[in-house]
């Protein structure tokens, strides 16, 4: 059976916590006792529980408020629990103030320790969840947006004034793949990178196509309980999650016709009333909607609300597609070879052929910003060098049909009808690599992609020489 969790257990009352280990043993916890507090911080810190029951008193030099404090000045944050037999509370409430979890009574309830030590550990690993989820969040918030075009760098100007200037509702339109989003978490940043409790500011992205059209309802703006079939509670909305950060609401040019009605409202008038519901909540979050349709054709075309359309179009920010911006697929392709290097653990590239560079520089990239890192990545994971060629590149990008063919406009062989045989086509090319090199045959060699012996034994067979 999978361990559920390891808890270490200090009381110097052998037979009060080899009961207690037992029953959580029978629980499937994996226990480790400690009957004194003689090297037990050292004990405690090399076995690593992910929870601890202490007894305060242990009738030693050091009691457990004294290994609490010993255990918080070496920064170790597993949660513990104090066991008392102070009827009082006073010891245990000093402890919970040395940032002890909980405290449980002797004698004890059995049934209420299984309780407390359950509850524990999952709020702890609730915890350490919600912690990953912060320092993910963080790095992707991080992300840059990358260009120093001038296309680029007067957009990033804009946005950055707008997001500074505390502006609630910014559109941001583009192609799929342009960096709609980077560009969204990085307005979110210069909005509040400045605060001293940015980290817990929130940052909520939802896709308005992703969600079944008979959720996205709830998920936008929460319902009571009874609402509907499934409302077994009440529940929040990302307008009211977002509040006090920024809202992401991606594709908004694909929303529902009655939806884009009820946000229109939510925009005007900065509340929120859950589905079922007969209260206005307020909302203090800023709104970022992304769409890569052409919101004014959608108007024309009677599938997006000409109202909503003008109340989002007031700050809006376009972002070019990558073949408008070509001056910035080079420092692309350098940003995301070093992202995906360290990513990967990989030798970082060094230097990009000049055949490459071309290549990329030419090419259209239909799918944009993401069509060019998707590429990268795979280049930094399947190819082991520090050079980048045109040979590492996919074959639409890399060219290697194009460059097939002019190599065989080059040549100029013709297959004649009747055929004709490799012996002859050898040593045409024999022929043509010593009267281009004036009958030296090292340079003839090297053109051929062949040792001089070789040349030379291939070319007195032909009688060439």
């Amino acid at each position: 059976m999978r361990k559920k969790g390891r808890i270490l257990l200090l009381d110097d009352d052998e037979l009060i916590i080899s009961m207690l280990a037992r029953a959580l043993r029978k629980e499937g916890y994996e226990t480790q006792l400690l009957y004194s507090s003689v090297q037990a911080v050292e004990k405690i810190i090399a076995w690593q529980p992910d929870m601890m029951l202490l007894d305060i008193e242990l009738g030693e030099e050091l009691n457990g408020l004294d290994i609490l404090r010993l255990l918080h000045d070496e920064n170790i944050k597993f949660p513990v629990v104090m066991l008392t037999g102070d009827d009082s509370s006073e010891s245990a409430i000093r402890a919970l103030r040395y940032g002890a979890s909980d405290y449980l009574h002797k004698p004890f309830n059995i049934e209420e320790v299984k309780i407390v030590v359950g509850r524990i550990l999952r709020d702890a690993r609730l915890q350490d969840e919600i912690a990953y989820l912060k320092k993910t969040n963080i790095a992707a918030l991080s992300q840059n947006f990358v260009g120093n075009s001038p296309i680029i760098s007067k957009l990033l100007q804009d946005a950055r004034r707008i997001a500074e200037a505390g502006v609630p509702l910014v559109l941001i339109t583009g192609s799929s793949g342009t960096g709609k989003e980077v560009l969204a978490r990085k307005i979110h940043c210069w909005r509040f990178a400045e605060r001293d409790d940015f980290e817990s500011i929130p940052y909520i992205a939802i896709n308005c196509t992703a969600l079944p059209e008979n959720l996205i309802e709830g998920e936008l703006f929460g319902h009571v309980k009874g609402a509907f079939t499934d409302a077994k509670t009440d529940k929040k909305g990302v307008f009211e999650l977002a509040d006090g950060g920024t809202l992401l609401l991606d594709e908004i040019g694909d929303m529902r016709a009655d939806l884009q009605g009820k946000l229109l409202r939510v925009l005007e008038q900065r509340t929120v009333r859950r589905v079922g519901g007969n209260i206005d909540l307020p909302i203090d979050v800023n709104i970022i909607v992304s769409t890569n349709r052409e919101l004014r054709k959608q108007v024309s075309d009677g599938l997006f609300r000409e109202d909503l359309f003008y109340r989002l179009n007031s700050f809006l920010i376009d972002i070019p597609p990558l073949k408008e911006r070509d001056a910035d697929v080079l420092l692309l392709v350098d940003y995301f070879l070093q992202i995906f290097a360290k990513k990967y653990s990989k030798q970082p590239v060094t230097t990009i052929a000049k055949d490459a560079e071309k290549l990329m520089l030419d090419y259209e990239w239909p799918g944009n910003v993401r069509e060019l890192r998707n590429m990268i990545e795979r280049c930094v994971v399947m190819e082991d060098t520090e050079k980048l060629t045109a040979s590492c590149l996919p074959l639409d990008i890399g060219g290697r049909q194009s460059m097939a063919q002019e190599r065989r406009k080059e040549f100029q062989i013709l297959l004649p009808e009747e055929g004709i045989s490799l012996e002859d086509v050898e040593k045409e090319l024999f022929h043509l690599a010593l009267e281009r090199t004036n009958h030296n045959m090292t340079r003839a060699a090297k053109l051929l992609k062949v040792s001089y012996d070789v040349f030379r034994y291939q070319a007195k067979k032909y009688g060439l020489l």
